[in-house]
């Protein structure tokens, strides 16, 4: 039997749930980098020049949520492997390194808020 199975598992879940998330995270970046297709539909002809600086930040803000997601990928792995190691060594260890995750949760919360006001001006361009 392996010593600590229960914990291995626990840390490979929690490993898996970040990597199902990074990649939530990417695709919706990519859908929102593309969102502009949907723009360029949606709105007149007329009033498009008046809206490229709102596709453009769509786009880098896309591009910025594929790199939080990759960003997301390889802090998980890193985690992954640091409580690998610390649930197999005898010694005690203290509970310790959840700043990244903090950084990466104001991350996701500050791209939320400018997705909401951008989204929220988009409806009343269109109306």
């Amino acid at each position: 039997m392996i010593p600590h199975f229960t914990d291995h598992a626990a840390n490979e879940r929690t490993y898996l749930a970040w990597v199902r998330t990074a990649i939530a995270v990417m695709a919706f970046g990519f859908l929102l980098e593309r969102f502009n297709l949907f723009l360029a539909y949606a709105i007149p002809a007329n009033v498009r020049a008046d809206h490229a600086l709102h596709v453009k930040a769509s786009e880098w803000l896309g591009l910025a949520l594929i790199g939080l997601g990759a960003a997301m990928t390889l802090l998980a792995t890193i985690r992954y492997q640091r409580n690998r190691k610390r649930i197999a060594d005898t010694a005690e260890h203290d509970y310790g390194g959840c700043t990244p995750e903090r950084v990466l949760s104001a991350l996701v919360v500050v791209m939320a808020l400018f997705l909401v006001g951008y989204v929220a001006h988009q409806i009343v361009a269109l109306t």
